[in-house]
């Protein structure tokens, strides 16, 4: 047998195994990278997250990828070049963490690589008639590989996108196993650049898991924060958008995309919720004169809004009753933003994923790790059972280290 096949092979009947997962979100703000220490698959599931960092960006990383990120026009040979790059600079940030962490990259099993998405297309927002669902993430895996001597994991949303869901969200398969919880219903929030949410009836019935894109998270607060506060790259504890007062026309008009209106599960990035729609949505509502702290304002109205109205489409009579929100990215840490979450959501009970066990920053990284653990050692999970959207299928591309 090939030896890297047969090191897989032992990986997958060790009782324990040690993953590093990998996170770097929209907002660009660095990589995330929690070492986790696993037994057992499916809900038998058992995850101890023994490190954790966020390793920042610098600017020039983030120049680069924004030359690429969820644009239309781009410098194709500069999209090549960042593949391995991104990759190998990934790398060097992970090996580094380990020598602070005094962990030698053979006692790791292996990586979980999510690696930078710069383009998501699905089929609801594209306008090219009988193209696929289609997301493309850059940081390849082989090169990740080669680079720390570890095996990798990555590429995991390639095998959603052709088993017929849209690639993202892919929270609901690490939610179900690490944070179901019989006779309770519960929403795993996360407001990353966009906001998502799963839902986890406390009856665990396949049939109602769900996760969905709700609408934009930070990007956008982020992206008019950047423009109109130099120096600054995001609202901090909304403080900036709290000195200014939300226009409702111009709400109206920023929830006026049919997006709102479609059925869950769906997804939608940057590419929809950009600069360019907030401008197109102040024209339409004569509001382009807006100082910067109430279209700051508006915007955090705007992400909430499409969060309550999510969570009011998953109950009967638009009610929650005792439902337990866990919040975790970096929305969780916006006061405004939380504030008005509570007020809009009284009958919900609010928390962060910190109470269930995981950091909340660490909690998406945690997630790639656990979907590498159910590929190696797992069997595909039937989630969603009868629910479209969301495939059961083990995600993953495997790259050996030699």
């Amino acid at each position: 047998m090939n030896p890297n096949l047969q090191h897989l092979f032992a990986v997958a009947q060790q009782p324990e195994r040690r993953i590093i997962g990998l996170m770097s979100g929209t907002s660009l703000d660095g990589l995330d990278v929690a070492l986790c220490r696993f037994s057992g698959h499916g809900m038998a599931t058992k995850v101890q997250v023994e490190r954790f960092a966020t390793v920042p960006y610098a600017a020039e990383v983030k120049e680069q990828v924004r030359e690429v990120f969820a644009k239309s026009h781009i410098d194709f040979e500069l999209l090549c070049v960042l593949n391995p790059w991104v990759a190998l600079l990934q790398a060097d940030m992970v090996l580094a963490c380990l020598r602070e962490w005094n962990i030698a990259p053979t006692e790791v099993d292996c990586i979980a690589s999510h690696g930078q998405t710069v383009f998501h297309a699905p089929r609801s927002q594209q306008v090219r008639a009988g193209f696929p669902n289609a997301t493309l993430q850059i940081g390849d895996g082989d090169h990740m590989a080669v680079r720390t001597g570890i095996l990798t994991l990555s590429d995991f949303r390639q095998k959603h996108v052709a088993a017929g869901g849209e690639g993202a969200p892919l929270a609901v398969y690490g939610d179900y196993l690490l944070f179901s919880k019989a006779g309770q219903d519960r929403i795993l929030l996360n407001m990353g650049g966009i906001a998502n949410f799963t839902f986890l009836p406390g009856s665990l019935a396949l049939d109602a898991i769900f996760s969905t894109d709700v609408g934009p998270g930070n990007t956008l607060l982020d992206a008019f924060t950047q423009r109109h506060f130099p120096g600054k790259s995001y609202d901090e504890n909304g403080a900036l958008a709290s000195q200014g007062q939300a226009s409702e026309p111009l709400l109206q008009a920023l929830l006026a995309h049919p997006f709102f209106a479609a059925e869950f599960p769906k997804t939608t990035g940057p590419e929809l919720f950009s600069p360019a729609y907030v401008e197109q949505a102040q024209q339409r509502s004569n509001t382009t004169a807006l100082p910067p702290t109430d279209l700051l304002a508006t915007l955090t109205q705007f992400t909430a809004a499409g969060i309550v109205q999510a969570v009011h489409r998953c109950f009967a009579a638009g009610t929650a009753p005792g439902v337990a929100i866990y919040a975790s990215g970096g929305g969780m840490h916006n006061a405004l933003l939380m504030s008005i979450l509570q007020k809009q959501l009284p009958m919900c009970t609010f928390h962060t994923t910190a109470d269930l066990g995981i950091h909340p920053d660490a909690k998406e990284a945690v997630l790639f790790a656990t979907l590498a653990n159910e590929s190696i050692a797992g069997d595909p999970a039937a989630f969603g059972q009868g629910r479209a959207g969301i495939p059961a299928v083990s995600m993953g591309k495997i790259s050996f280290a030699h």
